[in-house]
């Protein structure tokens, strides 16, 4: 299944679950300040090593940084992850 490590403040992880939503594609959010420290860490060297950003994306070991929502490049990601 999609994990999608996000924080409910930022826009971008909104609009991006807002998406999967519409488009019924199913998820598991993890909100990125509950999760424990090494699952933090991986995420932050998806990132660039510097900090966490969000929406990251995973399926099934496959990761995606975070990045500004864009809906055609989301959905492109998704694509090219597997998950559509």
């Amino acid at each position: 299944m999609l994990k999608v490590y996000g924080w409910d403040v930022c826009p971008h992880t909104r609009d991006a679950v807002a998406w999967l939503k519409t488009h019924n594609i199913p998820f598991e959010y993890l909100e990125i300040e509950e999760q424990p420290q090494e699952v933090i860490q991986k995420v932050v060297d998806v990132n660039g090593g510097d900090d966490w950003v969000v929406p990251t994306l995973e399926f099934n070991g496959r990761w995606h940084p975070g990045e500004r929502f864009d809906p055609v490049k989301f959905e492109r990601v998704l694509k090219d992850l597997g998950v559509i």
